[in-house]
């Protein structure tokens, strides 16, 4: 969809993005008691695999994080198993990464192409290593607020 103006049509493209997240997060807070994934919400390294996943497929973390904090909104997902999917959705973002390293270097990607997803996925992974074992003391923290 072409406006003639490029600013505009980024602009349209947003406001649709936007409408589009409200409108999921509306229908994620609706689904509400999850008894049958008890076994997989109540435990953050699954969680943690979910949100890896979710991201993976959806290819957008921002997807991903507005499910999670829906789900958490309703009450359907404890929020030490939602910080935990928040870190894997970091983790699955690195994902999109690859892909456009694998397409613009036509297999593996290489040079700067490779240094860039080593860094980004380096990174968050450093950062949900560090911070997987303290999702307790993270969601504790957060309740404060």
């Amino acid at each position: 969809m072409d406006l003639g103006n490029p600013l505009m049509t980024a602009l349209v493209g947003l406001v649709v993005f936007y409408i589009g997240l409200k409108m999921f997060s509306g229908g994620m807070k609706s689904m509400g008691n999850m008894d049958h994934l008890q076994w997989f919400i109540a435990s953050p390294v699954y969680m943690f695999i979910g949100g890896i996943v979710m991201t993976l497929l959806w290819q957008s973390s921002s997807l991903s994080t507005t499910a999670i904090i829906a789900l958490v909104a309703s009450g359907a997902v404890p929020l030490p198993a939602a910080v935990a999917a928040v870190l894997g959705a970091n983790i699955g973002t690195t994902g999109t990464i690859w892909l456009a390293g694998f397409l613009v270097s036509d297999g593996m990607p290489k040079g700067d192409t490779l240094r860039i997803a080593l860094a980004h996925s380096g990174a968050n992974l450093f950062m949900a290593v560090m911070l997987l074992p303290w999702v307790h003391h993270i969601a504790r923290f957060l309740t404060r607020f």
